[in-house]
């Protein structure tokens, strides 16, 4: 077998064999090794993008993914082991909250994170933030610091799934991003490798996330359970609103902040902390420690009431080098409020408008290898849903320079569309799966 013949196949439509597949694992993982170039890489990506690959195909792409490198062991670790995954929003600090106050209903979380790419904000990029705080630890620091405190958290390392690594580079750049099946393995191989139990996904859908419609984000979230659960790994999906920006929240700074007041005892109701306990008790449910997903939510609620999610957030903070105190945290020099036109109500809050608003700021990055400013972002002050007096603040700008404020408040006047009638509010759970 050649890497030319794989090629081929997929060119002529042709599925692949499992050891077909195990073998292009093996050549994206190390391709000097092999003598495989990067356009046979990309050719085959190419090929895959326009001919797609079946289930089968998916399922055995993602173990030979997730057996291209190590695989933590986390032998000796309190049961279950958890991961969660999302597939990305405006606003999605998720993982910030949601890790810590799992760990606090008893489970254990040892999680993989990545550096954002466009609107999608990245959980590493928002953690870089925190003054300290490592990114890079290695598989056993992991190990052993989720041994002691129940959570740990790391950039993607070239030791686990490394033919992702590849992969997903060479996808990013030659407009192969789109494909499901692709999706799919890159995800699941690194969950694999990352050794959990069970899985829970939070599949974005709106104007904000990959998925734009509901029916893509129900073929995607339905391929995620499939394949997963071909892989071994049980697993469970949420659908959730990505029309508007996640919480209050869109940078980076701005998101950590957003998320340890969200871990406050007294924190007030919001949509982010009712993400946050709804998927809390989904898994809590699916590992078999609560009955229903009312108890579930019931448990979460009761440790953030009760600090203890809070405590983790520290712990875990503080493990990792960081400073947990918000004071810490970076500032903008410029922060300007730009106010509604007239009254209304709040129809419509542009979660793609807001996102790209805060990569022009230099709080996203268009290429990867861009550098993030963490001080700039968005905060947004109304919800679909909401009545609007004139004059009312609608969004915080925070920029560096009155020049960059000038421009974002330009493009945020299309992010808000205020109409004279009420307007229910959005659902946020639009599906599980």
């Amino acid at each position: 077998m050649t890497f030319r013949d794989l090629i081929a196949a997929k060119r002529d439509r042709r599925k692949h064999t499992r050891e077909e597949l195990t073998f292009l694992a093996q050549c994206a993982a190390d391709p000097q090794a092999h003598e495989v170039e990067d356009y046979q890489l990309s050719a085959w990506l190419m090929a895959a993008y326009l001919n797609g690959l079946d289930l089968d195909e998916a399922a055995d792409l993602t173990l030979a993914m997730a057996q291209s490198g190590d695989r933590l062991n986390l032998e000796g670790l309190p049961h279950p082991w958890v991961d969660k995954h999302s597939t990305g929003g405006v606003g999605d600090k998720t993982t910030l909250a949601l890790l810590p106050l799992l760990a606090a209903c008893g489970l254990t979380g040892v999680k993989m994170s990545g550096k954002g790419l466009g609107i999608t904000g990245g959980t590493i990029d928002k953690l870089s933030c925190i003054p300290g705080f490592r990114t890079d630890l290695s598989p056993e620091e992991m190990v052993s610091q989720a041994k002691s405190i129940g959570l740990a958290l790391t950039g993607q390392t070239p030791r686990l799934a490394p033919a992702d690594g590849t992969l997903y580079a060479l996808r990013d750049t030659t407009e192969t991003i789109a494909s499901m099946p692709l999706i799919v393995a890159s995800i699941l191989s690194k969950k694999l490798a990352g050794g959990a139990e069970v899985l829970g996904l939070d599949v974005k859908c709106g104007s904000g996330a990959f998925m734009k419609t509901l029916d893509q984000a129900t073929q995607l979230a339905e391929m995620l359970v499939e394949v997963a659960t071909r892989c071994g790994l049980p697993t469970h999906a949420t659908i959730t609103d990505m029309d508007q920006p996640l919480g209050r929240a869109v940078g980076n700074a701005l998101e950590v902040r957003e998320a340890w007041a969200t871990l406050m005892p007294d924190a007030p109701p919001s949509r982010f902390r009712e993400l946050c306990v709804y998927l809390a008790a989904e898994t809590l449910v699916a590992v078999g420690w609560s009955k229903s997903q009312a108890d579930g939510q019931a448990t979460a609620e009761a440790r953030l009431q009760d600090g203890s999610a809070l405590d983790k957030a520290r712990l875990w903070i503080e493990a990792q080098g960081g400073i947990f105190d918000a004071k810490a945290l970076p500032t903008a020099p410029v922060v300007r409020d730009l106010k509604a036109p007239f009254g209304g109500w709040a129809r419509r809050v542009d979660a793609r408008i807001v996102g790209q608003t805060v990569v022009d700021l230099g709080g996203g990055r268009q290429r990867k290898e861009d550098i993030i400013d963490p001080v700039v972002g968005i905060e947004v002050l109304v919800e679909v849903g909401d009545q609007i007096g004139a004059g009312q603040p609608v969004f915080r700008i925070h920029a560096n320079s009155d020049a960059q404020a000038e421009s974002a408040a330009l493009s945020l006047t299309t992010a808000l569309e205020i109409t004279s009638e009420q307007t229910p509010r959005r659902p946020l759970v639009l599906g599980t799966h």
